[in-house]
């Protein structure tokens, strides 16, 4: 067998990218994330949102910040994602 049929196949885990709606949890922040589809029969655009209880280690986000988050092990009954990196800051919550 060659090394690279015995090289053991990561996947990919998932991302998203949304907003910061509650850090009031210790090491806890809400991420909102939108989803935009067409209906399958009218063909409107319909805005879906849901919200992911994200790992925040540093407690460093503020709301209003637009993170990504990524899927990770469960740390908590609801915590399944971990914060990766900030997309854009909050300037107002900041100041």
């Amino acid at each position: 067998m060659s090394e690279a049929s015995v090289e053991k196949k990561s996947a990919a885990r998932k991302t998203r990218i949304g907003s910061v709606i509650s850090t009031k949890m210790d090491k806890t922040v809400v991420v909102k994330v939108e989803r935009r589809f067409a209906h399958p029969h009218f063909h409107k655009v319909i805005r879906s949102f849901k919200k992911y209880h994200a790992h925040d280690e540093d407690g460093a986000l503020r709301v209003g910040d637009v993170v990504r988050i990524e899927e990770t092990r469960p740390m908590s009954k609801l915590k399944r994602w971990r914060f990766v990196e900030m997309v854009r800051e909050n300037e107002e919550a900041r100041q």
